[in-house]
């Protein structure tokens, strides 16, 4: 495969969430897969102003923004990769709102023209790109995943991007330590679904 963005809306450097998608970016470093990952709380995204403009021309092609910030910069990004890691803790239920920020940005890849109730997503029914989702949080991981919202944000999110979820990590008990490692159980499913992703 040719190329992996992982996209990490964590807030904390070397938490789990930052810790999962390091490993996995080592493992496909030493598999000679060029990586990149870009974390979103220190990359220039502001918030969706809602005008809708970036929806209104037809097509595939993910419509321009009014905002002149690293969004379109990103969004080349992903559009030029092969494959993705989508990974943000959960935070108050949901995705970090840092995560929340870079998805309501995604209204790009929507055609919604005025006068029509709902939007189409330009990527809709293509699915031809893989994405692992990596996620943590406090409670048991397999409670976390069904009783939260991150979960399901991810995987939109994907989906919207034109992916589909080959697998998820979803690291629970991460908040009993103030610098938790790695479960090795997490380590031996971080190798298993990058072998998924590169498939």
């Amino acid at each position: 495969m040719g190329k992996i963005l992982a996209i990490n809306g964590s807030y904390r450097d070397d938490g789990i969430t930052d810790q999962v998608v390091a490993k996995m970016l080592r493992i496909l470093n030493a598999a000679g897969t060029e990586t990149e990952v870009i974390s979103l709380r220190d990359y220039p995204v502001e918030f969706c102003h809602n005008c809708r403009q970036c929806t209104q021309a037809p097509g595939d092609t993910p419509g321009k923004c009014v905002l002149d910030d690293g969004m379109q910069e990103l969004i080349d990004k992903i559009e030029q990769a092969d494959g993705y890691i989508l990974a943000s803790p959960v935070n108050f239920g949901s995705v970090t709102a840092v995560f929340k920020r870079f998805m309501e940005r995604l209204i790009v890849y929507a055609y919604w023209p005025w006068g029509v109730n709902t939007p189409r997503f330009r990527k809709q029914g293509v699915a031809q790109k893989k994405a692992v989702l990596v996620s943590s949080c406090a409670a048991p991981g397999i409670l976390g995943r069904w009783i939260f919202g991150s979960h399901k944000q991810l995987k939109m999110t994907a989906r919207v991007i034109g992916a589909g979820t080959v697998g998820t990590i979803f690291t629970g008990l991460s908040s009993r330590e103030a610098h938790p490692g790695l479960p090795e159980q997490v380590e031996k499913k971080a190798r298993a679904l990058v072998a998924k992703l590169v498939l």
